[in-house]
């Protein structure tokens, strides 16, 4: 039995993958963890697709004898899908459940939240059009805008902090930035590739980089990230991006990362 059956008993789904191109135009080498490791992109609310990508990759485990592979989540777990409470519920079970084998990330939309849990000032509760709103509703709560008055959005706060399971705050300020293994390093956003990762700011690791995109690493590290939303995952450049805006698309799109440097791409 998969590691993901044991710890959800999914079932065992078909499942459709395309290998990219392994070699680049550019001696960028290749994303070589020290283990298999599974990336699953911006989840944002939908429970429903990620459920349906860990059957997915429980069967993928499966079917090619992966051994004791690593999962790693990127990161935006919250806002604009509408069970936004179900899919911290569940991704904080398998972390805890596996805390070395099931790596959740921070994301910008985590940050967000919870800045406005702890000042639901004008300025924070910016965070409700950009999907807090379904946040909140996913916990029962509503009546409430971004542009409502200070007091209801206080009040708001309380309750969504009432609201949330115990030790889930917490454990949502908790989540680290990067993860790292070999020649991959997993990110929410982006790393400026002129720094070593151990000099990123937390502004480029939650809300990206202006050369992210347009200039290669040159320190043989490849990028997992997610935040930018693109119609298929990509794995070009120094960069596998896995953001395919999961909410409104229906998909939700993961790469297996072996240690010879395959990389394969699952999605829902």
């Amino acid at each position: 039995m998969g590691l993901l059956k044991r710890m959800i008993g999914a079932e065992s789904p078909q499942i459709e993958a395309i290998n990219l191109p392994q070699v680049e135009p550019l001696d960028l080498g290749l994303p070589q963890p020290k283990m298999p490791v599974y990336i699953i992109g911006d989840i944002h609310g939908r429970l429903d697709l990620f459920d349906d990508l860990l059957s997915r990759i429980d069967f993928d485990i499966g079917s090619h004898e992966i051994g004791a592979p690593v999962l790693v989540c990127l990161g935006d777990y919250v806002d604009r899908g509408e069970d936004t409470k179900g899919v911290l519920q569940r991704i904080r079970a398998l972390n805890e459940a596996q805390p070395m084998r099931f790596i959740c990330l921070m994301g910008n939309h985590e940050r967000m939240m919870l800045e406005f849990l702890h000042q639901p000032d004008r300025r924070r509760a910016r965070w409700l059009k950009h999907g807090g709103l379904q946040t909140m509703a996913s916990f029962g709560i509503g009546g409430v805008t971004e542009t409502s008055p200070l007091p209801a959005l206080e009040a708001a706060a309380d309750a969504l902090r009432a609201a949330m399971p115990e030790g889930l705050e917490m454990w949502l300020r908790r989540l680290p930035k990067i993860w790292k293994s070999g020649s991959l390093a997993c990110v929410h956003a982006a790393a400026d590739p002129a720094l070593p990762l151990t000099e990123q700011s937390r502004h480029t690791l939650l809300w990206g980089h202006s050369d992210f995109f347009n200039v290669p690493r040159s320190d043989g590290l490849w990028v997992a990230h997610g935040h930018t939303a693109l119609p298929s995952p990509r794995f070009e450049q120094s960069r596998i991006s896995l953001d395919t805006g999961a909410y409104v698309s229906g998909m939700l799109s993961a790469a297996r990362v072996l240690p010879d440097g395959t990389v394969t791409f699952l999605w829902t």
